[in-house]
């Protein structure tokens, strides 16, 4: 019999500042040695319980508790959070904000230097350490050069060579493309069975997360514990549709082809899972949906031809890219990380200037025309929300593009407030950026770019951090002012549910180099591109083999379209 490990017995917390407690008696159990992910709609307090966990709670969050908190053994607010940080090991979502090293080895030394361990032993601990998550090689670089996904390891290794009993991961896919994202949930699980420490995940993108089995799903919502069960007994309920939290693809396939599911079927395995049972209603559900075909007959408003650059003379990092987008059309650019993807939007707007190659707008050349001058047509929201944000409040950063464009102060308030509301963001409007969420500054840049309604919108990681409600809010959005306004749109991004959903169209990048100019579910069906752009295998594909269905690329374009009625029907 395992050991609790973690506890909560009637716990509750309110942060100072607010009337109403955040978590309401937060009864949970967390056993030694368990891997578990909790899962829950931004707000509904599974930060705040994180926090709980790793002692933030009440040190650097303020607050007042009823009720008991145990961490193996201890009472985080009487132990204090440098005795809990050698308990509870965190990686958080932007790995960013965890680095104090100059390179990757001082970054991972960090507590032990702390810990005034000798120099010999620091620099095994830290080299297995680094060994164990795949940095090793990259000791003397600084932590900056790295890749999204290295700097993810770089994180793991810092918490793993204190020996915590207890690993937390913050949204550990945030920020990763579809493979490494992969590799990240392989790594963990790889730490989880070969140390046996228990594993916490947090994570909005659930399908992923369950590419590895996890022990229990915790379900969270309005400040309390909604639902506490296996992934098998979550996946056949409605709990995770009922409380904003989106399923995995085939789950929603499968309810949709009116199957029944149960926790016996196995669904939180779709390779595993016995399908017999339900393969002729996916067949008929299959055959029963109409493709609705249609093409933009628009003329083409952006064209990049033979476009290469490079930082260095040696290097491409983009090399020889043409492609054509027409008014009014929403198509993604995917690839893995480092593949050029950010740099060839830097390239369209004008942030740098390559070395080859022509941009034309609307059929004229803008290689001459300055960013400020780009920036009237052509707008974008890059992937790091604090490369953007110059104002301490909310308000005065959305606004501040139209201030310096000498709008007028009743206008600006106006359409300021409209854009704020549409974000999700009006409630918060006289707060200090400061205040929020990794995910909150993201839709506070998205808002300051929307508020200046420009011609071409290229968003870089529009949805990342977000969850499946604000996800919806804001991709229902684009999706208006694109078919309302018709605003071009694109979106530069590593979910491949976002990709499937809003975009028919995706130019994928490998290496610096277009790969692939296709529509999307053909992308996502393609193993050869899948493999060389480090995407992920769609897991309607899966389905569609396993029901032996002839064309798995149509079965996903039908998918794909009966999901938009049925999600634009309410």
């Amino acid at each position: 019999m395992k050991n609790p490990i973690i506890q909560f017995e009637n716990y509750t917390f309110k942060y100072r500042t607010q009337k109403e407690p955040t978590l309401k008696n937060i009864n949970l159990t967390i056993y030694e040695g368990e891997k578990v992910l909790i899962v829950g709609p931004s707000g509904s307090g599974k930060s705040t319980l994180s926090n709980c966990i790793n002692g933030l709670v009440p040190f650097s969050y303020k607050g007042d508790i009823k009720g008991k908190l145990t961490i193996k053994g201890k009472t985080p607010h009487k132990a204090g959070i440098f005795e809990m940080s050698q308990i509870v090991g965190t990686v958080l979502q932007d790995p960013d904000g965890q680095f104090v090293g100059l390179t990757v080895g001082e970054d991972i030394a960090f507590s032990l230097e702390n810990d005034c361990v000798k120099q010999v032993e620091m620099k095994e601990r830290v080299y297995q350490a680094a060994k164990t998550v795949g940095v090793h090689e990259l000791l003397r670089h600084s932590p900056q050069e790295l890749s999204g996904g290295q700097k993810q390891r770089v994180s793991m290794a810092g918490v793993m060579v204190v020996g915590c009993d207890i690993l937390l991961f913050d949204e550990p896919l945030a920020n990763l493309d579809p493979a490494t994202g992969k590799y990240a949930i392989d790594l963990i699980d790889k730490i989880h069975n070969e140390s046996k420490k228990t594993i916490i995940i947090i994570e909005h993108r659930l399908e992923d997360v369950l590419y590895r089995d996890v022990d229990r799903i915790v379900v969270v919502a309005n400040g309390g514990i909604v639902a506490d069960l296996t992934t098998d007994e979550i996946l056949s309920s409605n709990i995770l549709k009922e409380h904003g939290i989106r399923e995995p693809l085939y789950i929603s396939a499968l309810k949709y082809a009116g199957c029944q599911l149960k926790k016996e079927s196995k669904p939180s395995n779709l390779n595993k899972m016995e399908l017999g049972a339900f393969q002729c209603a996916v067949r008929d559900w299959y055959q029963s949906v109409d493709i609705k075909e249609k093409e933009n007959m628009n003329s083409e408003i952006l064209k990049v031809s033979n476009l290469s650059f490079g930082y260095d003379d040696q290097v491409e990092v983009v090399s020889d890219i043409s492609f054509s987008i027409k008014k009014g059309e929403m198509i993604s650019i995917v690839g893995k990380n480092g593949a050029g993807k950010s740099t060839l939007s830097k390239l369209i707007c004008g942030f740098q200037t390559p070395t080859k190659g022509m941009i034309l707008y609307d059929g004229q050349d803008m290689i001459s025309d300055s960013i400020k001058e780009r920036a009237e047509k052509i707008g974008i929201v890059m992937q790091n929300p604090n490369q953007m944000i110059s104002k301490s409040m909310i308000k005065e950063e959305v606004a501040l593009g139209l201030i310096a464009r000498g709008v007028a102060p009743e206008v600006i308030e106006k359409r300021v407030d409209d854009t704020l509301r549409i974000c999700g963001l009006y409630q918060y409007r006289n707060w200090p950026i400061q205040a929020l969420s990794f995910g909150q500054k993201k839709r506070v840049t998205i808002a300051s770019i929307l508020v200046l309604q420009p011609k071409i919108l290229i968003l870089d990681e529009p949805t990342a951090g977000q969850d499946f409600r604000h996800y919806t809010e804001i991709m229902e959005f684009l999706k208006k002012l694109n078919k309302e306004q018709g605003i071009t749109i694109i979106l530069i991004t590593h979910d491949m549910h976002l990709m499937l959903e809003y975009t028919d169209r995706a130019i994928v990048i490998a290496d610096g180099k277009l790969i692939e100019d296709n529509s999307s579910a053909s992308v996502l069906t393609n193993r050869d591109i899948i493999e060389k752009a480090s995407l992920k295998e769609t897991s309607l594909y899966d389905l569609a083999l396993r029901c032996d269905i002839d064309n798995p690329t149509t079965f996903v374009e039908r998918f794909i379209q009966y999901d938009r009625e049925v999600r634009s029907n309410g």
